[in-house]
């Protein structure tokens, strides 16, 4: 079993802090984060539990029978929902990823640990960080391939596909992948439908590998063709807004005022409208064992910036110039403020 020493280290002592004898690690199909940062381990059935004694022993249990013979020394439940109640049901427990399980798997005494967990997880060790650096290592030669491919007449779906395929021969574990293209009339990004490119197309994704757990993503524009005059303005506006971003991400300041910072450059150009969430969801977040990690980059939420911390910045919003846009790489925090992990052009592409 690959257990994470020095989380469960963090763990025991947030135990100890707060009573607890038990914490509970939960994850489903989705949500694997609060289970692997304890337990590497890429479970393929529903649901996955770690169990942590506040002595520091961990017991896994899993609900499909194949993960209990690749996991070393974990416990295959059948009836999944009266093993988790079995142990919720032990005096002074705690669940991480509480607000994720489903109805049947827990009762009402619990606490809820998963903000604490998410606090544990926010700083990155070295070890994490290389293993982001892959995945954004890898989400650069990705993006370079979806760019390479795209043609006139291909399909959405073929072109997230070829890409997909690519990011699994080069070693990602899964990947996450939004994309958009057409006109002024596309207002976001969603999964690839049966549209084919045309020429004049802004085509933009959100790409996003992961790599043993950990994800990266990059977002970028490109116009298939010469882009107008149109397309270069909005895409000036978003380069100077995920440059407002990025000056401002440093440790100690509020997330809200990187939002702000990145907000107010559409307000300079009298697009402020476009700022909320009618328009875009966040301008970013954090990344690590799940794609799209708190905190958000949204005015509305408070959190300060700590050094190790990897967020990524995207202004990725509809402006009526030029329709959907997006921008933005992985950034590592740092004493003075932020690096990027990626390396692709920062450019609007076309071709």
């Amino acid at each position: 079993m690959n257990i994470n020493k020095s989380r469960l280290a963090e763990i025991t002592s947030l135990m100890s802090e707060n009573n607890w004898d038990y914490l509970l690690l939960y994850g489903h199909t989705w949500r694997k984060d609060y289970f692997r940062c304890l337990v590497n381990f890429n479970f393929q059935g529903p649901h996955a539990l770690a169990v942590v004694e506040r002595s520091g022993e961990v017991k896994v249990v899993v609900s499909d029978p194949w993960d209990a013979e690749e996991c070393s020394g974990a416990t295959f439940a059948p009836d999944f929902a009266a093993a988790c109640v079995k142990y919720l049901s032990t005096p002074a427990v705690a669940v991480a990823g509480k607000e994720i399980m489903q109805q049947r798997f827990t009762i009402d005494a619990q606490a809820s640990a998963t903000y604490a967990i998410e606090e544990l997880r926010r700083v990155k060790s070295e070890d994490e960080l290389v293993r982001i650096r892959q995945a954004a290592e890898l989400s650069d030669r990705g993006y370079q391939y979806f760019a390479q491919v795209a043609a006139v007449g291909m399909t959405e779906f073929e072109l997230v596909a070829e890409t997909e395929a690519f990011l699994k021969k080069n070693g990602a574990e899964d990947n996450f992948q939004l994309i958009a293209s057409g006109g002024t009339e596309v207002v976001g990004m969603k999964p690839p439908t049966e549209r084919k490119l045309q020429p004049g197309d802004s085509l933009t994704t959100e790409l996003t590998p992961q790599i043993d757990g950990y994800w990266a993503q990059i977002c970028r524009t490109l116009v298939i063709g010469e882009p107008n005059d149109k397309q270069r303005e909005a895409f000036a506006i978003f380069e100077e807004a995920r440059q407002a971003a990025e000056d401002a991400l440093k440790p100690g300041v509020n997330i809200a005022d990187v939002a702000k910072a990145t907000n107010d450059v559409f307000r300079k150009y009298g697009y402020g409208e476009y700022t909320g969430s009618k328009y875009t969801r966040v301008r970013g977040h954090n990344l690590g064992l799940h794609p799209d990690e708190n905190p958000y980059v949204l005015e509305d939420v408070n959190y300060t910036v700590k050094e190790g911390m990897v967020v990524i910045c995207h202004p990725n919003t509809y402006l009526p110039l030029s329709g959907y846009m997006v921008f933005g790489d992985s950034l590592l925090v740092t004493a003075n403020g932020c690096v990027s992990l990626n390396t692709t052009e920062r450019k609007l592409f076309h071709k």
